[in-house]
């Protein structure tokens, strides 16, 4: 008689004893994959670009441009190729624009397939967690049921899910939901030209895109401005209108809002691997390195975080490291090492009472090493912490970036950054141009108050007695 028990069967074989719900949900999957497997493979080259970049020498870098190029030239479902928007007027109608459209209905067009796309990804994954809850899955409840079943009914929570979804499409997205690329319209303006109906001449004409920005400015009044929703003399399509420097301001808003994100979720996802790391050592060994640890991290949350960012970055202001992708690099580094104390002391309770459960004197009397024990059953139980705190951190990293960027101390120029929108515009708050600075500032507001309210519905699915993300951290850093 086989030992063999229904709850041992083995994913891959259960699959295959019922194939047809996963084999439907992986042929969905393919086909989304399928539409935008040139851009997968254009970040994958962009990440190896990344890694060469940072090694000294540039080792391989002839190879990864190659790589590059061999990726750019595949075809994709959502791409400005499929739906241009960047044409003229030649008299009787528009040329080089998705269907002879306008541009701006060609570019609300692309806009709504883009984020059509994300959401039907979002669906598919969603549809293959319930195809394995109905199909596959060993038991009928889990604790994780539970979870799920409490976010779904917060509704706090689902608004900032959709916040954060919209934003986190932006900027992924962003070289296909900008009007014009960050190369031709930002970077490198003078190597591009643009086509525009010249109502002096009657005639198509061409100029430099450089020097259409600068007949194209927001700094004032009158023809001093192009507002939100309008065309400049160019015939080119500006939804959030321009900045002072005529550059179009919905490209670099979506292109920081990539820098933006990338700076948050990798500096909170560095300091929470060295929280976590250390949570699980001091909660193990106690004693000398719990001390040791509450020494350094109390002497770093003693500094006023901005004033520590400031330093930090006005000492390094001249170095290699300042250099690495317009300062983001370093400004991660800081953020990792100024928030990591946070992380700890939040998780640090839960750490220590987990410590001092019986299964962990089980898994030490069975020969299990300090690693494999921190590892299998202690970080499990405190990494929901660690999510929960992180998640109301990371609006905080935004806001703080932008701060710094205002002040002339963050991401460095040409790079796109909210922050130096805000500082640019300042002055033309109060006349017609109130575009350049407001827009950014809107969204800095409404993307932290959504990473806010999503950490809140995270929390509140997790933990449903614990009150506020203050008291989490008190209790964390207290025990």
């Amino acid at each position: 008689m086989s030992t063999t028990t229904e709850t041992e069967i083995p994913l891959r074989q259960r699959v295959a004893e019922n194939p047809q719900p996963a084999l439907i949900w992986a042929a969905i999957g393919a086909v989304l994959i399928g539409a935008e497997l040139g851009a997968i493979l254009q970040v994958v080259g962009a990440v190896a670009g990344v890694v060469v970049n940072l090694i000294p020498g540039d080792p391989g870098a002839s190879a990864v441009q190659s790589l590059q190029a061999a990726f750019d030239a595949i075809p994709t479902l959502i791409s400005r190729d499929v739906i241009p928007n960047q044409g003229y007027w030649n008299g009787t109608g528009y040329e080089n624009t998705f269907l002879g459209l306008s541009p701006a209905v060609a570019w609300a067009i692309r806009v709504a397939v883009v984020y059509a796309y994300a959401f039907a990804v979002l669906a598919w994954a969603w549809n293959g967690y319930k195809r394995f809850r109905r199909h596959y899955r060993r038991v009928d409840w889990t604790p994780r049921d539970d979870v799920v079943n409490r976010f779904r009914g917060h509704s706090w929570g689902k608004f900032g899910l959709i916040i954060v979804i919209t934003f986190v499409v932006m900027a992924v997205f962003a070289p296909t939901l900008g009007p014009t690329t960050m190369e031709q319209n930002i970077l490198q303006p003078y190597d591009y030209e643009v086509s525009y109906w010249s109502e002096d001449t009657q005639s198509v004409e061409t100029v430099l895109v450089g020097e259409a920005n600068l007949g194209s400015g927001s700094q004032g009044a009158g023809d001093e401005n192009v507002a939100p929703l309008t065309y400049d003399d160019f015939g080119r399509f500006h939804p959030f209108g321009t900045a002072t420097n005529g550059k179009d301001l919905f490209t670099q808003v979506v292109f920081g809002a990539r820098i933006s994100l990338t700076i948050a979720v990798v500096a909170m996802g560095i300091a929470g691997l060295i929280g976590l790391a250390l949570a699980m050592i001091t909660a193990y060994y106690k004693g000398l390195a719990d001390l040791a640890t509450v020494l350094v991290s109390d002497s770093i949350q003693a500094l006023p975080v901005i004033m520590v960012l400031i330093l930090m970055l006005v000492i390094f202001q001249n170095t290699w490291v300042r250099e690495l992708y317009d300062g983001a690099v370093l400004i991660i580094l800081i953020f990792s090492i100024v928030y990591w104390p946070f992380i700890w002391r939040s998780i640090r309770g839960p750490a220590l009472q987990v410590s001092e459960q019986d299964w962990i004197d089980a898994a030490k009397s069975f020969g299990q090493t300090p690693t494999q024990v921190m590892r299998k059953h202690m970080a499990p139980y405190v990494f929901s912490y660690m999510l929960i705190y992180a998640s109301l951190s990371l609006g905080g990293i935004i806001i703080s970036v932008a701060g710094l960027s205002y002040l002339g101390l963050g991401i460095t120029a040409p790079t796109p950054e909210w922050g130096r929108l805000i500082a640019n515009g300042q002055q033309y708050v109060a006349s017609p141009s109130w575009h350049i600075s407001l827009v950014p500032g809107l969204l800095i507001t409404l993307v932290v108050t959504g990473l806010n309210a999503f950490g809140d519905g995270i929390r509140d699915a997790i933990d449903p007695q614990a009150d506020t993300g203050d008291e989490a951290a008190a209790t964390g850093g207290g025990a």
